[in-house]
């Protein structure tokens, strides 16, 4: 017989289940902010549970779009007309 999964990380809440604990600590999880022993749990809980491990993957995607979108720099118009808008604001 296995041991049951701990629950990731630390303690959940009462009445709060293992996915709902584990959905509050999805980005956590995704920026490398948990303990090693938090990061097993957490692997070892969304490799037995489809509904989080979906939930995982849109995050990681929504977080790539985001990380790909902020790398474009704004055309140089765009910059001028709002440094010169910020420029007037703040006389």
């Amino acid at each position: 017989m296995t041991d049951p999964i701990t629950p990731i990380p630390h303690e959940q809440a009462e009445g709060e289940t293992e996915c709902e604990h584990a959905l509050v600590h999805l980005n956590e999880y995704l920026d490398s902010e948990m303990t090693p022993e938090d990061e097993r749990r957490m692997r070892a809980h969304v490799a037995h549970c489809s509904p989080c491990l979906a939930e995982l993957s849109v995050e990681e995607l929504v977080k790539q779009l985001v990380r790909r979108s902020c790398a474009e720099r704004a055309p140089d118009a765009l910059r001028v007309r709002i440094h010169e808008q910020l420029t007037i604001l703040s006389r």
